[in-house]
């Protein structure tokens, strides 16, 4: 009531909306209480919750604005904020914040009119034992004030993390898929990569002889979906739709594809060392695979 008259006292008056509230069910405040209420000291409770949507808003702000109640409330607490996850809830709807939702897109990768013998070795199953182990690959669309780019990712299933990218204005093989596979084979040049098997669906970019060629030198398992639909890659296309929602559709109009390329950039370096996701115990990517690199670590203890 109280945010409702300070909203309108400059175009009414507040003796008059409080005279005309009082006509009405709702009506239940007085001028003078009016004036009393806010001449009042805040409350602790109030002071704590201005302190906190503020810390809430910045979080929320810093991650592109698309963490909802539960991620906020894992964010917070990681920063030392003893907060609880109602409540937290509670302070995003007073500050009008809110998650984003994730729709459906379509597919971008064209069906191979060419026979392909390569096996499915993933069969949906996308969880992995350690990093290098799994790489799933696909392409999405991005659409520009001058036309259509495209963004193929290389993402490690153990981690989510994304190991290699690329934009460009064309879906061609040598373009688009196979820039974003050398930047995830420069990205783990250091790294054993032995048994690596690398998981796509059956579009004529990841079938061409180019690319087929690419993943036998590096010594990768090519693996293919063998059903047809969404869910034989289903690991890439949540990466592909949190890309959409969380980066692209937050914009009504991308100038350029070098403007979405050097957003897709900062988006990844996000998305690996920063963005808590669920599907990790709201770590990051990178969290993930350090934590895994010090339990392989051998021990220095003396015997």
């Amino acid at each position: 009531m109280i945010a409702y008259i300070d909203m309108y006292r400059d175009q009414f008056g507040v003796e008059l909306i409080c005279r005309t509230l009082a006509a009405t069910e709702g009506g239940f405040i007085t001028s003078r209480g009016y004036r009393a209420a806010k001449t009042r000291p805040a409350s602790d409770r109030d002071l704590r919750d201005r302190v906190l949507i503020e810390e809430i808003r910045r979080i929320h702000a810093e991650n592109y604005g698309v963490y909802g109640a539960r991620k906020i409330w894992h964010a917070m607490r990681r920063e030392g904020w003893d907060i609880g996850r109602d409540q937290c809830a509670r302070l995003m709807r007073k500050a009008g914040l809110h998650g984003v939702i994730r729709g459906r897109t379509p597919r971008t990768t064209q069906p191979s009119p060419l026979p392909d013998g390569r096996p499915d070795l993933v069969e949906r199953n996308f969880e992995a034992p350690a990093p290098n182990r799994l790489w799933v690959a696909d392409i999405t669309y991005v659409r520009t004030t001058s036309g259509f780019c495209y963004t193929a990712f290389v993402i490690d299933a153990f981690s989510r993390r994304i190991a290699g990218w690329a934009t460009r204005a064309t879906m061609r093989t040598e373009d688009l898929p196979l820039e974003a596979l050398e930047h995830a084979l420069i990205a783990a040049k250091d790294q054993a990569i032995g048994g690596l098997i690398h998981h796509s669906d059956r579009g004529s970019q990841y079938v061409s002889v180019r690319y087929t060629e690419h993943l036998a030198e590096a010594g990768i398992a090519a693996s293919v979906g063998s059903r047809g639909d969404s869910y034989d890659n289903a690991l890439a296309e949540t990466v592909n739709g949190l890309y959409k929602a969380e980066l692209i559709h937050a914009r009504p109009a991308w100038p350029s594809v070098t403007e979405v390329e050097f957003a897709t950039m900062n988006w990844v370096h996000w998305w690996n060392h920063q963005r808590l996701h669920q599907a990790l115990d709201y770590s990051t990517p990178i969290e993930v695979e350090k934590a895994y690199a010090q339990t392989r670590e051998p021990s220095t203890a003396p015997t």
